[in-house]
């Protein structure tokens, strides 16, 4: 494919990334804010939500994945944006929180493989030499549509369900609208990836040694590269969702209520893009494991520095720092998966890491409530930057391992 067609399928996929997880971030804001107020204001129903929608995605992907290697990939991505497009249909129409927050689970079940699926797609659509570059431009799209999302959901909230105790029907039409919203999302990034040139599949062999819904996790365990990084990963993440569940708090510590509480993860997520940025220009196929453990430090400095931060600007400052380091450790980690992983089982091993990151998300909001009562969120936080320099200090010793590129069974 020329140049000019694989820069163009790049951006269109990186496009109809931004499109869904805006609208997805959109929603799931709202959802877990309608269901605060309608539940009266109960955490544990808000904790459920997390865990129905979040957690579920993280238990399903490791098979849902599977499709993406089975079918060809642009039409696995296609039907499940139409579906969840369906999803999000019949979730407006919803009123109770039960009804509510099954139509999610449902829908984020049908969403799990798009992550997957469309990641390990990346590789057939660029030549080897501009895998990094591509995979900074999706990871682009893929930062901003998060941080953008919630910002969006909470905004169209606020325009229909304002106030600190917003009446029942007022909920149900917020609600209404993002979930709208996010259907029409999920319809643009269906037409964007039908429409992407090129082939999201290597020619398939249907000899191939990967059997079952489960392989891209026996390969992940099998390659000591990729099972290092997976084991860095969950260590990482256990402590980063714990600071999340603190934010709140320690916004509250710098006395700068809900402005600070947005502004702090708004300064992660500018970050994380800035970091996708700097991944597109500077990271290659040689460089890829050396820059995943730099920033991996970078972000874990970030993140730690962030705990003794005497004002709330300091604060946001070193989250920016963080950011930045998360945003170019997730574009090299994905390169370095995709160039290990063989086409035919690149979806499913794709799938096991995204699996493993979202349950370890998952454990961390299980726990992250009462460690962070017991400690308070500075401390949290501290945790959180030790998780950071326990996984660089995982992931050191895989350098070696790097230097021979083949592809392990």
């Amino acid at each position: 494919m020329h140049i000019v067609d694989q820069r163009q399928a790049v951006r269109r996929v990186a496009g109809a990334r931004l499109i869904s997880l805006a609208g997805s971030g959109a929603a799931f804001a709202a959802l877990a804010y309608v269901i605060y107020h309608l539940t009266g204001e109960s955490n544990t129903w808000v904790a459920w939500t997390l865990l129905l929608t979040i957690g579920a995605q993280g238990v399903f992907v490791s098979v849902a994945s599977w499709l993406g290697d089975r079918f060809e990939r642009r039409r696995v991505l296609v039907i499940t944006d139409l579906c969840a497009a369906a999803g999000f249909g019949v979730l407006m129409f919803m009123r109770t929180p039960g009804q509510y927050l099954f139509v999610a689970f449902l829908t984020a079940v049908i969403e799990s493989p798009i992550y997957a699926v469309s990641s390990a797609a990346v590789p057939n659509l660029v030549d080897e030499d501009s895998l990094s570059w591509a995979n900074g431009v999706v990871a682009f799209g893929r930062n901003v549509g998060n941080l953008v999302g919630p910002v969006l959901g909470g905004a169209v909230v606020a325009v229909f369900a304002s106030g600190s105790d917003p009446s029942i029907a007022d909920l149900h039409t917020a609600a209404m609208w993002v979930f709208g919203l996010n259907v029409i999302t999920f319809l643009v990034s269906a037409w964007l990836i039908g429409t992407t040139p090129g082939r999201f599949n290597d020619v398939r062999d249907e000899a191939s040694e990967h059997h079952g819904a489960i392989a891209g996790m026996r390969f992940l365990v099998r390659d000591p590269v990729l099972r290092r990084i997976a084991i860095a990963w969950a260590v990482l993440l256990l402590g980063v969702g714990m600071s999340i569940v603190g934010e709140v708090a320690l916004a509250d510590e710098f006395d700068s209520g809900s402005l600070g509480y947005g502004l702090l993860a708004s300064a992660w997520g500018g970050g994380a893009v800035i970091g996708s940025v700097l991944a597109q220009r500077r990271l290659r196929a040689a460089n890829e494991y050396r820059s995943l453990i730099g920033a991996v430090l970078i972000a874990g400095l970030g993140f730690g520095t962030t705990a003794v931060a005497p004002w709330l600007v300091i604060a946001l400052m070193c989250m920016v720092v963080g950011g930045v380091g998360e945003g170019v450790a997730g574009v090299a980690e994905q390169g370095i998966f995709q160039r290990r992983a063989p086409d035919d089982v690149r979806s499913r091993v794709l799938g096991a890491l995204e699996a493993i990151v979202l349950i370890s998300l998952a454990l961390s909001f299980a726990f992250g409530g009462t460690v962070v009562d017991a400690l308070g969120p500075r401390i949290t936080y501290a945790i959180g930057g030790l998780t950071f320099l326990l996984a660089a200090a995982i992931l050191a010793p895989g350098y070696g391992r790097m230097l021979d590129t083949e592809h392990r069974p």
